[in-house]
C-alpha cells in the first residue's frame, strides 16, 4: 500500500520507476513515428525552404538484414533526422533491390535443396517462383529496416522491379543506342560455368593460388602455361619484335610443329604484348579463352575458335581423344600426351597466381567470347572525372576520391547482359542470320534492319548494376515527377565503399548522362562491419553477427551507437557485443538521469532568472557541447558527435552537473533553485534533443513523458535542434 501511494504522490511519470526496457517502447513509439505522417516532407510542421534528401541504397529482397545494413541504415537515419530537426523538407526514399544474380543464385540453392535445377524450368517459370520468395523477404526485410528506426519515407517506397524502374532503365538502354554509346560484339566476357552467365571485371573475384605451370617445346621454343587444355587452338607464336634471340622469323611467318593431336601449322606474330623478359620471350595465344590473347588477335586480324564449352567441357575441336572432358581431368590427360611425345620439358610445382573465380560459388572463371551488350563508358567517365574536379559531387574523404579517379581513368566497355531469368529484360532484338542487334521497346521489329533476315528475342536481362545505376532517377520519378523537380540533385549518397565502383562511379555516370547534373552531391562511404576481432563475417566462419541478435539483448539504440563510436568515414569497424552493452546501459543512465530531473522539475518556471553561475555554465559547458557536436556533424564526422555526446550526457550532465545540482536544488533560496530547475530543464530538453538523431527510441520514450511546457513540439523526431 504504501509503495503505491509513494508511486502516485510522484512527480514522475510511472514508467520511470523501472529500468529502461527497449523491447517494451521501441514498436510503439516507431508505429507514432509512421502514424504522424512526419516520414513524408509534405506533412512536415513549419516554413521549410531548404531541402534535405537522401536515396537508400536499396537492401536485397532475399534475405534478411545484414550488419552491414544496419550500419548505412543507422548513419543515414542520423543524416535526415538532423536535417529534419534542423528545419529542413527532409526526405529519405527507400527501396528494395531485385537483385538480379544475386537473389537467382540465393533461388537456386532452395531449388538444390528440392532437388530441382533452375535449367529444367522455363525462365517464365523460374521468374514466377522468384516473385513469390522475394515478395515474402521483402516484406522481412523492410519490418527490419523500420526496426532499426529508419524515419524513410515509406509512402514513396519503391522496387527495382516496378514498372516506373523498368521504363526509365528502357529509355536510357535506347538512348544510348541512339548516342552510339551501345553496340552488341562478340568480345570476351568473364564466364561461370555453374552458373551459366557473365559478369563485369568488378564481379569477380581473385584468389591466390599455387599450381603447377607447364613447359612445353613448341617446334623449335618452349612456352609455358597453366592451362594445357586451352591450347587445341594455339596456332599462333608471339614474340616481340625486338626480341634479338627470335630476329631470324618474320611477321607471319608459317612453321610446322608438332603438337598435341599431331603436326600443325603455326605463324609467328610480331608484338608488343610479347615480354622477353619472361621466359623463352615467346608464348603462343588461346583468343577465344584469354582477354590479352583476344586483344593481340583482333590487332592482327587472326582466326580464333572456342576450345571450352559454356559447362566447362572440351569441345570437339579438341579432338575426338578428349572432347567432353571436363578441365581438370582433361589436364592431366592432356600433359601426359605431350610427355610421351617428347614435349613436356618441366613442371614448376610451386607456381603462385591469382586466379578469377566466380564470387559467389568460387568456381574458376572462364574467359569466353560471346556476343552481348556492352556500354562504351570512356565518355560517360569523362563527364563523371569532370564533375569531381569542379566539385558538383564531393567526397567525404580524399581516399575515396583518388580511388574513383584511378578507376574512372582506366575504365573499359561494360558488358551490361546477364545470361539469367530475373532481372529486368534487355528490350532488344537479334538477328538470327548475322547476329545485329537492335534496341526495340515496342516489340515493333520483326526483320532485320541490316540484312532483312529473320529476328528473335533477346533471352538476356540486364546487370543488376545497370538498373541500379539510375536508381537516383528512379526514386525522384525522373524525368517529370514533382520529387525530381524539387529533390534532384539529392544531397548525398551514403553507402559502403565496396560498391564505389559497382554502384556510386554507375550512378554518377548514369545520372549525368540522362540529366546534365549529378546525382547526388556528397558521397559518404562507410567501411566494412568486421566482428570483434576486426575479421571479416561471413558464415563459413560462423562469426555473423546478426542485427536483430544485438537488438534483442541490447536494444536498438545501443547496436546504433555501438555501430557510431570509434567509426570514422571509410573505415571498418569492429562489432563487439561488450561494446554495445555499454550503450545499453548509457540508455539506461538517459533514463535515470531523465528520472531525476523530472523528480526536481516539479513547478519548474522556464522562464526563470538564471544565476550568474548558472549562466555561465550554460554558455560554457551546455552551449559548447552544442556547437561542437553541431559542428561535428556538420563536417561527417558522426562517430565524434556520439563520442563527445556520451561524455557531455555521461560524464559531465550525470557525473558533475546533477550531483552538483542536489545541494542547489535543495536550498531555500527561491533563486538559487528556480535557476537550477531552469538550468536542468535546458540540459535535460538539449540533450535529449542532440541525442535523438543517434539514440531516436529512449530519447522519443522520453519525450512523451515530458510536461508539455519543456517540449517545442509533441513528437521529438520534429522538434526544433538546440541553437547557441
Amino acid at each position: 500500500m504504501n509503495e503505491q501511494t509513494n508511486q502516485q504522490n510522484s512527480p514522475i511519470p510511472e514508467i520511470f520507476l523501472k529500468p529502461y526496457d527497449p523491447a517494451a517502447h521501441e514498436d510503439k513509439i516507431y508505429k507514432m513515428w509512421e502514424g504522424s505522417g512526419y516520414f513524408n516532407p509534405d506533412n512536415l510542421p513549419g516554413e521549410r525552404p531548404e531541402t534535405f534528401s537522401i536515396v537508400m541504397p536499396p537492401p536485397n529482397a532475399n534475405a534478411s538484414l545484414h550488419a552491414g545494413h544496419a550500419l548505412f541504415v543507422t548513419v543515414e537515419d542520423i543524416m535526415i533526422r538532423f536535417e529534419r530537426m534542423r528545419g529542413k523538407k527532409a526526405l529519405w526514399l527507400p527501396g528494395s533491390d531485385h537483385a538480379g544474380f544475386e537473389t537467382q543464385a540465393v533461388y537456386e540453392k532452395h531449388l538444390q535443396k528440392q532437388k530441382r535445377s533452375r535449367f529444367d524450368m522455363s525462365n517464365e517459370e523460374l521468374r514466377s517462383e522468384i516473385w513469390d520468395f522475394v515478395q515474402e523477404n521483402k516484406s522481412i526485410m523492410e519490418d527490419q529496416v523500420r526496426s532499426l528506426g529508419a524515419s524513410c519515407d515509406w509512402s514513396r517506397e519503391l522496387f527495382t522491379l516496378d514498372d516506373r524502374v523498368i521504363k526509365i532503365v528502357h529509355d536510357t538502354f535506347k538512348q544510348l543506342e541512339t548516342d552510339n554509346l551501345l553496340y552488341r560484339g562478340a568480345r570476351p566476357v568473364n564466364w561461370c560455368p555453374k552458373h551459366q552467365t557473365s559478369f563485369s571485371n568488378l564481379e569477380v573475384a581473385h584468389e591466390e593460388r599455387v599450381s603447377k605451370f607447364y613447359y612445353f617445346k613448341y617446334g623449335p621454343f618452349v612456352i609455358g602455361t597453366s592451362r594445357p587444355e586451352t591450347k587445341f587452338g594455339d596456332k599462333y607464336i608471339v614474340m616481340h619484335p625486338d626480341d634479338e634471340r627470335y630476329a631470324e622469323y618474320k611477321h607471319l611467318q608459317q612453321i610446322e610443329v608438332e603438337w598435341i593431336n599431331g603436326p600443325i601449322t603455326a605463324t609467328v606474330i610480331k608484338d608488343e604484348a610479347g615480354d622477353p623478359e619472361m621466359g623463352s620471350g615467346v608464348m603462343t595465344i588461346t583468343p577465344w579463352h584469354s582477354h590479352i590473347d583476344f586483344d593481340i588477335a583482333k590487332r592482327h586480324d587472326l582466326e580464333y575458335q572456342q576450345i571450352i564449352d559454356w559447362r566447362g567441357k572440351l569441345m570437339s575441336t579438341a579432338g575426338s581423344e578428349f572432347e567432353g572432358m571436363n578441365i581438370a581431368d582433361a589436364r592431366t590427360a592432356i600433359v601426359k600426351k605431350l610427355d610421351e611425345k617428347g614435349l613436356l620439358v618441366k613442371i614448376d610445382e610451386s607456381y603462385s597466381h591469382s586466379v578469377p573465380c566466380c564470387y559467389k560459388c568460387n568456381k574458376e572463371i572462364e574467359p569466353q567470347i560471346r556476343e552481348q551488350w556492352f556500354v562504351k563508358t570512356k565518355p560517360l567517365a569523362e563527364k563523371a572525372l569532370k564533375a569531381v574536379a569542379n566539385k558538383e559531387v564531393t567526397f567525404v574523404t580524399e581516399r575515396d576520391e583518388r580511388v574513383f579517379k584511378h578507376w574512372m581513368e582506366n575504365i573499359e566497355d561494360w558488358p551490361i547482359a546477364r545470361q539469367i531469368a530475373w532481372g529486368i529484360p534487355i528490350p532488344a532484338k537479334v538477328c538470327t542470320e548475322c547476329g545485329h542487334g537492335m534496341v526495340d521497346l515496342d516489340d515493333s521489329i520483326s526483320k532485320c534492319t541490316e540484312c532483312d533476315g529473320a529476328v528473335e528475342q533477346d533471352p538476356d536481362t540486364f546487370d543488376t548494376w545497370f538498373s541500379s545505376g539510375q536508381w537516383p532517377l528512379a526514386t525522384t520519378n525522373f524525368p517529370d515527377g514533382d520529387d525530381f523537380k524539387e529533390y534532384y540533385p539529392t544531397s548525398v549518397m551514403e553507402t559502403g565503399k565496396d560498391i564505389i565502383f559497382f554502384w556510386v562511379a554507375r550512378m554518377i555516370m548514369l545520372g549525368l548522362y540522362r540529366t546534365g547534373k549529378v546525382p547526388f552531391k556528397k558521397i559518404y562511404l562507410h567501411g566494412m562491419v568486421r566482428d570483434k576481432k576486426g575479421v571479416k563475417m561471413s558464415k563459413s566462419k560462423g562469426n555473423v553477427i546478426a542485427p536483430s541478435e544485438i537488438q534483442d539483448r541490447f536494444g536498438t539504440d545501443a547496436l546504433r551507437m555501438g555501430l557510431m563510436v570509434n567509426n570514422a568515414p571509410g573505415s571498418d569497424m569492429n562489432l563487439d557485443p561488450d561494446k554495445v552493452n555499454a550503450y545499453k546501459k548509457f540508455a539506461n543512465k538517459i533514463w535515470n538521469i531523465t528520472r531525476f530531473s523530472l523528480d526536481n522539475l516539479n513547478g519548474v518556471d522556464i522562464e526563470a532568472t538564471l544565476t550568474a553561475s548558472d549562466a555561465a555554465n550554460i554558455e560554457n559547458e551546455l552551449h559548447k557541447a552544442i556547437a561542437e557536436i553541431t559542428s561535428q556533424i556538420d563536417k561527417d564526422r558522426y562517430d565524434l558527435a556520439a563520442e563527445k555526446l556520451y561524455a557531455f550526457v555521461w560524464d559531465y550532465f550525470a557525473s558533475t552537473l546533477i550531483e552538483e545540482s542536489k545541494e542547489l536544488l535543495a536550498s531555500e533560496d527561491v533563486a538559487i533553485r528556480t535557476s537550477r530547475q531552469r538550468l536542468l530543464a535546458e540540459y535535460l530538453v538539449s540533450s535529449l534533443k542532440m541525442l535523438h538523431p543517434f539514440m531516436p527510441f529512449v530519447t522519443e520514450t522520453i519525450w512523451q513523458e515530458l510536461p508539455d511546457k519543456l517540449k517545442d513540439q509533441k513528437i521529438l523526431m520534429v522538434a526544433k535542434w538546440p541553437s547557441v
